[in-house]
């Protein structure tokens, strides 16, 4: 778990990973957001927490609060507006410097999605409830069924940005010069064109690389130690550094995932691109690939 000491002995500071064991030691002093999701059940997510949550946390929806509505040619989940998301979270009390801890159900792009967008609004205290939920119960955690009593506003607010991303017209122009390797965190079916269900159409934008974001994680739904993460992404990288790296998936979402791996492997520096492959897919313009070939 990348975390460290404050030299006045403030508590850990988690900017990757966090455990369950040691979310129970902080709980009191941190900000929790449940961000359980289904894609193909947009209130699921909602009727998990109700069913059971970590005391406190709060509830964030992907379509609602960590996205702003597609217009059809954006991808399925553009960015949201960064002052709203900022100003969602001061309206549940989030202070500055306060430590984030985002989980979810579903082996944690949902939560990665947070991890990056509070590093975009310019916040580095956030982390990953390593094995999510689960985890959570696994370790005995306790478990509120009510909605926690509101806290006064935070004052949380905008900083310049910690996380990078790229436009569509970036990734256009990277198809004749190759500068950046794009790494696609969909799974090698999807990546390949076969059993599409999100999008309408099927396949991959020409020169990505599969990296299922699933293979970040053990058996167990914990990530992998950092030392193994970092010899996986290496071989995959090849001469590549991580800044000349762009993470995609289907919609910008499970591709923080990947950016969480980097970063916890100490590979940091590597790119977004929200838009992903439902804004590529949207133009017929844009070349695409099926196969497993790049």
């Amino acid at each position: 778990m990348t975390a460290s000491r404050e030299t006045n002995h403030q508590a850990a500071r988690y900017t990757t990973l966090i455990s369950a064991a040691q979310l129970q030691q902080a709980l009191a002093g941190v900000f929790v957001a449940d961000c359980s999701h289904e894609l193909s059940d947009p209130g699921a997510g909602e009727r998990d927490y109700a069913s059971g949550h970590i005391p406190g946390a709060i509830h964030v929806h992907l379509d609602r609060d960590l996205a702003s509505l597609p217009n059809g040619s954006n991808g399925r989940h553009p960015l949201p507006d960064r002052a709203a998301l900022a100003d969602l979270l001061a309206r549940h009390g989030l202070r500055s410097g306060q430590q984030v801890v985002a989980y979810d159900r579903a082996q944690g792009p949902y939560a990665a999605r947070l991890w990056w967008l509070l590093r975009w609004l310019g916040h580095d205290q956030v982390a990953v409830l390593d094995g999510g939920w689960q985890s959570w119960g696994a370790a005995g955690g306790a478990v509120q069924t009510t909605s926690p009593a509101p806290l006064p506003r935070g004052d949380f607010s905008l900083r310049p940005s910690l996380a990078q991303f790229v436009q569509v017209d970036d990734l256009v122009a990277n198809l004749r010069h190759r500068q950046r390797l794009l790494v696609d965190a969909r799974s090698l079916q999807r990546y390949g064109g076969d059993g599409e269900t999100l999008d309408p159409k099927a396949g991959h934008i020409p020169g990505a690389v599969c990296r299922f974001f699933r293979d970040n994680l053990g058996d167990d739904g914990r990530f992998k130690p950092a030392q193994d993460l970092r010899t996986e992404w290496l071989a995959l990288l090849g001469k590549r550094k991580p800044h000349e790296i762009v993470n995609q998936c289907g919609s910008g979402v499970s591709a923080c995932h990947n950016i969480l791996a980097l970063e916890h492997a100490g590979l940091g520096g590597s790119a977004l691109y929200p838009g992903s492959w439902s804004e590529w897919c949207a133009d017929p313009d844009r070349p695409m690939v099926r196969g497993t070939e790049p």
